[in-house]
């Protein structure tokens, strides 16, 4: 069966590459809006971008009100900066809530409207050009047709797709994630890993997102530790970006399973930022979904070489999850209770979560049947 494969219109990978992408920018229009954080700011990362964009003479204005994830109403402040500033492209520089968020107020600087308006709908629209540049090597945003933003009136976070939401181009320079925390680096790398997991044993999996899949799952196991407890260890970095970038262009392409649709609304609700809920989870949800993919988590347990060739498909499914655990243990992750959520409001809204989690449509990817009522119970396990 024919099937279609999306990427970003243009990639620009490596040490140097915000040097050799600036002809790029120089061509995507006259005022770019730069759309980032205050911390990128702190730490010189978006000067760096401001001079690539000043070596091609092209003026910009900054947007930094992203603060945590992103919501309609910073889109809104956003779109409102863009227009008024008169910018005819964008460039999102940091973790993928600046890049979520660019690829939201682009979708809404031709017609209009709230960010709101597209829940459950395939956005196409005309977009002006956008350049994405991760500072962390996880969300995988720079590659995929998604944008995450929570609805504040209806405390959901808003899973948004459409192919117009592509980057035009995605610029993975290892020089932005050098400044990245072990914390930060932990959830964000977990965040990729589960992205590669789930598109791998995904119902929506193809051959092409396999082979993104599988790689970028060895090349967190190999570096991901690395990056977490040296920072500096360019190498880890290096190899750690390229592992987002293949996570992404397979979830982007296969879509992703029970981990994400129970992850969102706990962040939703509880304030925790996306990668880390879903390192959270791992644990449980993969539990759950071992047995309806026993040769699939078998292929990943035998490519780490946690599990041989001797091994069953089912020995070979519970060491990689084993693997897993342990990842996660030694990048401490922490439990719902240490992270500071009080269980009596988790067991609260669990009905909640489980209605949102089915309704965003990842749990049915899953490769074994999930229902509402079980994923109220993989809520409580949790605990």
């Amino acid at each position: 069966m024919a099937r279609e494969f999306i990427v970003p219109g243009q990639i620009i990978t490596g040490a140097g590459a915000l040097d050799m992408a600036e002809a790029v920018l120089g061509r995507f229009g006259k005022k770019a809006m730069i759309v980032t954080d205050q911390v990128m700011i702190d730490l010189g990362n978006c000067a760096k971008v401001e001079a690539a964009l000043k070596n091609q003479g092209v003026a910009y204005t900054i947007f930094s009100e992203i603060a945590g994830e992103p919501t309609d109403t910073m889109i809104e402040k956003g779109l409102r900066q863009y227009q008024e500033e008169g910018c005819d492209f964008l460039v999102a520089l940091g973790g993928g809530s600046p890049i979520d968020s660019m690829k939201a107020i682009g979708s809404l600087v031709k017609n209009g409207g709230n960010i709101s308006d597209y829940m459950g709908k395939i956005i196409d629209v005309e977009m002006p050009p956008m350049a994405a540049i991760p500072t962390t090597a996880g969300t995988g945003s720079e590659a995929t047709q998604f944008t995450i933003i929570t609805d504040t009136k209806k405390d959901i976070k808003m899973l948004l797709k459409g192919k117009v939401l592509m980057p035009t181009l995605a610029i993975s320079d290892p020089q932005f994630t050098m400044t990245a925390p072990p914390k930060i680096t932990a959830a964000t790398g977990l965040d990729a890993l589960c992205h590669a997991v789930e598109a791998y044993t995904s119902n929506k999996a193809q051959t092409l997102s396999d082979t993104f899949a599988l790689s970028a799952v060895k090349r967190i196991f190999k570096y991901l530790p690395a990056a977490f407890h040296d920072g500096k260890n360019e190498e880890a970095r290096i190899q750690m970006s390229v592992a987002a970038l293949e996570a992404g262009t397979a979830f982007n392409n296969a879509s992703v399973t029970l981990i994400h649709g129970m992850s969102r609304p706990i962040g939703a609700l509880f304030h925790v930022a996306h990668g880390l809920s879903n390192a959270m989870l791992m644990k449980e949800c993969l539990s759950y979904a071992l047995s309806g993919a026993y040769d699939r988590f078998a292929e990943l347990g035998r490519s780490i070489g946690a599990a041989s060739s001797e091994d069953s498909d089912k020995e070979a499914s519970e060491k990689f999850l084993a693997a897993v655990v342990k990842l996660t243990e030694e990048l401490e992750t922490p439990t719902l209770a240490e992270f500071g959520i009080d269980k009596e409001a988790f067991f609260q809204v669990i009905e909640k979560m489980a209605y949102d989690a089915m309704e965003s449509g990842s749990p049915q990817n899953t490769r074994r049947t999930v229902t509402q009522a079980d994923v109220e119970q993989m809520y409580r396990n949790l605990w």
